[in-house]
């Protein structure tokens, strides 16, 4: 085990190098950059540039410099801490994420917390009680939640909060504690308000979640060794819990690798519909106006995740199923 951990960890330095190349390649594809597309808008609204000025702030940010050279300032920053300036907001990457960054993860766990709790039961339930109204009902529910854009979920909700109560329920806090320091009260506000995005978002999660459990349950549920266990008078209760219900699992653990970038970059369509302080906007905002270093910093570090959660999660399949086995050997 400890080897492969060792070996894995190793193959992540050279898989990193080569997705940070590529992620600054693509943030450099379109034409142009951001201060082209600030002089055109600028142009545009009638406003007049000055090209010296332009020259010395391309000079001051490494524009005019070749591409392996922007490229290898950008990689060795990021190995210090300093993920470059974001040239929208007028301030280092760090500062522009700031507080956004814990509020994209509050998000994101509240929501994984509730797609499980939600999916678990009912998984277990339609997959022991198949062909019941129960999972007729609850599989037409499942489908629904399949069918339905997250976003379009929130929009629905936005205008029936309007309507009939005269509410607003987008935002993550009260507008008070927007730009207030952290407290107990904007806490407080903030898990008020938190109960909308979370359910908004993971409402599709927890329907595919739900599907995938019922058909690994019942693929395993119709297994020799369970037939065998119920006719030894193993209580199904126990049956279920220790043996189909652990290897159905498999697929919760494999998901790790999507589970951790999905906590940083949460809902991007959500968060500008319901008005979400988090993250997602800010890499949209980003990517429209090739604010590259913004752009490529969340890139770079959502494939970190990436790789990150992938290793976590084979560790985790082994040790949850003996069947998996990390390293060969001989039988």
């Amino acid at each position: 085990m400890a080897y492969y951990i060792g070996r894995r960890l190793l193959l992540m330095i050279p898989t990193l190098i080569v997705i940070s190349f590529i992620i600054f390649v693509i943030i450099q594809l379109p034409p142009g950059d951001y201060l082209e597309s600030y002089v055109a808008e600028l142009e545009s609204q009638g406003e007049s540039v000055d090209p010296a000025q332009i020259a010395a702030l391309r000079h001051q940010y490494g524009l005019d410099e070749p591409f392996l050279i922007q490229y290898t300032t950008w990689a060795t920053g990021m190995l210090h801490g300093d993920f470059g300036y974001s040239f929208e907001y007028g301030l280092p990457v760090t500062d522009v994420v700031g507080d956004r960054l814990f509020l994209t993860v509050i998000v994101s766990l509240f929501t994984i917390v509730f797609t499980w709790l939600i999916a678990f039961p009912i998984g277990m339930y339609t997959a022991t009680h198949q062909y019941s109204w129960g999972d007729y009902g609850l599989t037409l529910l499942g489908f629904l939640g399949l069918a339905t854009p997250n976003f379009l979920l929130a929009l629905v909700m936005l205008y029936f909060a309007n309507v009939t109560f005269g509410i607003s329920i987008g935002g993550l806090m009260d507008p008070e504690y927007l730009d207030a320091q952290w407290s107990w009260d904007k806490l407080m506000s903030i898990l008020q308000h938190l109960w909308i995005p979370v359910i908004v978002i993971g409402t599709s999660g927890t329907a595919a979640m739900i599907r995938r459990l019922r058909a690994n349950l019942l693929d395993e549920l119709h297994k020799p060794y369970v037939v065998t266990a119920r006719a030894k008078g193993v209580p199904p209760f126990r049956l279920l819990v220790k043996y189909p219900l652990r290897v159905s699992l498999n697929f919760f653990v494999a998901d790790v690798g999507s589970m951790l970038p999905s906590i940083i970059s949460g809902a991007e369509i959500v968060a500008v519909v319901l008005s979400l302080p988090t993250t997602g906007p800010i890499l949209i905002s980003a990517l429209q106006s090739q604010d590259m270093y913004l752009a490529g910093s969340f890139l770079m570090f959502l494939a970190l995740l990436t790789v990150i959660g992938v290793l976590v999660s084979d560790i985790a399949l082994a040790l949850l199923d003996p069947r998996i086995r990390l390293e060969g050997g001989r039988m």
